[in-house]
């Protein structure tokens, strides 16, 4: 009977970790679409390669939010997206969203380039001014390859 005890208390001491963990990694990684505090905008990219949703919304380098949804819009054929930004940011009218990468290697994030219109988006509000995502490979076969098609051709024969 002491062995089955000793048991279920191991049992509960384990389950009371892993739920502490849980609720840890939760309200670290801001899950549930950023919490409160967070307003929600949209952006329309042409290329929306490497974001998805959790992806971070960064400005200045700091995480201000996250993705929280993405589409592909069947009339337009661009990559519809939905982020986070804490509500003590306000993002004025000429603010840009912009999807960088942390480097070679690194990851991607949508970066908020704010501009200095007076004016300012609501919550809730479609950012215009976007700029898709620069893929790497397609630059690296551009610089392989060479720019032009007449590269080498100098008129002389």
């Amino acid at each position: 009977m002491a062995e089955r005890t000793t048991e279920v208390l191991v049992g509960g001491v384990v389950l009371a970790v892993a739920a502490g963990f849980l609720f840890y990694a939760g309200s670290f990684a801001e899950l549930g679409g950023g919490g409160a505090g967070a307003a929600q905008y949209s952006a329309s990219f042409r290329s929306a390669e490497g974001v998805s949703v959790g992806t971070d919304v960064r400005m200045a380098g700091v995480k201000v939010g996250s993705v929280t949804a993405m589409d592909l819009d069947p009339q337009t054929f661009r990559a519809e997206t939905t982020f986070t930004v804490s509500d003590d940011i306000r993002l004025p009218t000429d603010t840009a969203v912009v999807i960088a990468s942390e480097g070679l290697l690194g990851g991607t994030y949508m970066e908020i380039v704010p501009g200095g219109m007076l004016e300012e988006y609501a919550p809730g509000d479609e950012i215009l001014d976007t700029q898709s995502a620069v893929s790497l490979i397609s630059l690296l076969l551009k610089f392989v390859g060479g720019e032009g098609g007449d590269s080498g051709a100098t008129g002389a024969e």
